[in-house]
């Protein structure tokens, strides 16, 4: 029986995993660090997610970019002491963009309040040691478009800040966001071309995600290995955007596909950001949800994923 096209692409990255590994095993004996995204836990204290995070023998976390404003966000001294008291390490920070801070808005007003809270919390990732900040083009939430200019606005005022990343030794990243969400980049392709219209060095990275990844691309792995010199953070949730191991994702090929990259360094992370479906995620900030239901959802996603790592590694 012929092979379906993605069962044929599957296999060569396979083929390709194997014979990397045997020619030069020792590339894959570094896991792929594993952190967490958590502004998806809403308005729980971040002692208790860091006290899950932990026990999970996470590591890692994206940090909220909650820094809305001078008197808002988190405080670097007192939230230091809490991650060294959990051991756990800052990834990157999630920069949240909305029609509030839109860096596609047609109203400068706008575009300014988004040029002022990536300036704030490029300096709360370089108070953390911050590898990288998540940059979303236009905002979340608004997936109608407001001109054909848009794009063109978006790059012109992100450049008059992309020196910040630069001055802070943190990757701008940039993550391409399904159509149901963003009214522009929702594919790498348009990402990367974002990267190169933008031209500046500190914003040469992309955040991807592999809920986006489903509509955005053709073959989720065979991109990350694509562009595998610009991904420096990865989203992680099943494609029902629950649990890994709730959906269909196909988690073996994606770990061979990311061990291929050389992704298992210190600059790259996986982080699960499992929010549940829907248009508008954003909501889930200020929400409380029920600390049980985090519970589980960190330890099947962990379970899983440690799982099909260890599987692919033996392989």
């Amino acid at each position: 029986m012929n092979l379906q096209n993605w069962q044929r692409k599957n296999e060569k990255i396979k083929a390709d995993y194997i014979a990397a590994k045997k020619a030069d095993p020792k590339k894959f004996e570094k896991e792929l660090n594993l952190s967490w995204s958590n502004w998806g836990f809403g308005m729980e204290p971040l002692e208790v997610s860091l006290k899950r995070l932990a026990s999970n023998g996470i590591r890692f976390i994206e940090l909220h970019g909650n820094r809305y404003g001078e008197d808002l966000g988190y405080k670097s001294k007192e939230t230091q002491k809490l991650l060294d008291s959990y051991g756990i390490k800052v990834a990157g920070i999630c920069g949240m963009f909305s029609t509030d801070n839109d860096l596609a808005s047609n109203r400068g007003v706008v575009r300014q309040r988004a040029i002022d809270y990536i300036r704030r919390n490029v300096d709360l990732g370089h108070d953390f040691r911050a590898k990288y900040f998540l940059i979303v083009p236009a905002a979340v939430g608004r997936p109608a478009v407001i001109d054909d200019m848009e794009f063109a606005r978006s790059v012109e005022a992100l450049a008059l800040v992309a020196d910040v990343f630069e001055q802070a030794g943190i990757r701008g990243a940039v993550e391409p966001i399904r159509s149901e969400e963003v009214s522009i980049v929702h594919s790498f392709a348009d990402a990367e071309r974002y990267i190169v219209q933008l031209n500046k060095p500190g914003v040469q990275h992309i955040n991807g995600d592999v809920y986006h990844m489903l509509p955005g691309e053709g073959h989720i792995s065979e991109t990350v290995i694509q562009y595998g010199n610009r991904l420096t953070n990865l989203h992680l949730a099943d494609t029902n955007r629950r649990a890994l191991g709730d959906g269909l994702l196909d988690l073996d090929t994606l770990i061979m596909a990311l061990y291929l990259i050389g992704y298992n360094n210190e600059w790259c992370y996986c982080t699960p950001e499992p929010l549940g479906p829907g248009g508008d995620p954003y909501r889930s900030m200020y929400g409380m949800p029920d600390p049980k239901t985090l519970d589980e959802l960190v330890r099947k996603t962990v379970t899983c994923w440690r799982e099909r790592e260890g599987v692919v590694r033996a392989l």
